[in-house]
């Protein structure tokens, strides 16, 4: 289940000004956009898991020793595969998402880890990083460690006979 929350905020305030009266005074209206917060669809979150490991081994990656970094960038991943129909890089800021998708530069595998295994987000590593863990797989209940009840009910089973904090 998708999750959606937004809230714009607006401040209206008058300046003050020394010049003379003849330069009338105008509001200053200022908008503040809280963006909003999506949950990515528990399909895309695997198909990126599955996606990431995979690629992990084929480029010969290995995934960061903090398993949050790897948490957070496959949700992010999924989020964009979700609201943008592509795995845009999460890591960076686009003013157009959409033209950055067309232009395909930082579709995940993005340009510079394809040619130069240098990725960005830190989703894969080389061996010889200092961050990057012993580990070419993930599951869910390190994706969603405290949100249990997102899981498919084949994970509930394999979460309880492997406690999720053992993944970390």
């Amino acid at each position: 289940m998708t999750s959606l929350q937004a809230s714009t905020s607006y401040a209206v305030g008058f300046a003050v000004s020394s010049f003379p009266a003849t330069t009338p005074s105008r509001p200053s209206r200022k908008r503040f956009v809280t963006l909003a917060k999506v949950e990515p669809s528990e399909k895309s979150v695997e198909v990126m898991r599955k996606f990431s490991e995979q690629y992990a081994r084929r480029s010969g990656t290995y995934f960061c020793v903090d398993k949050g970094v790897t948490s957070v960038v496959i949700k992010g991943l999924a989020e964009h595969r979700d609201t943008i129909g592509a795995p845009l890089c999460p890591c960076r800021h686009y003013d157009d998402k959409a033209a950055e998708v067309q232009q395909g530069f930082w579709n995940c595998p993005c340009v510079p880890m394809r040619e130069r295994k240098e990725c960005h987000c830190m989703l894969f590593l080389t061996p010889d990083n200092d961050f990057a863990g012993k580990d070419q797989v993930t599951n869910l209940c390190i994706i969603f460690p405290f949100w249990d009840h997102k899981l498919p009910s084949v994970y509930f089973s394999f979460c309880s006979v492997v406690p999720c904090i053992s993944w970390f």
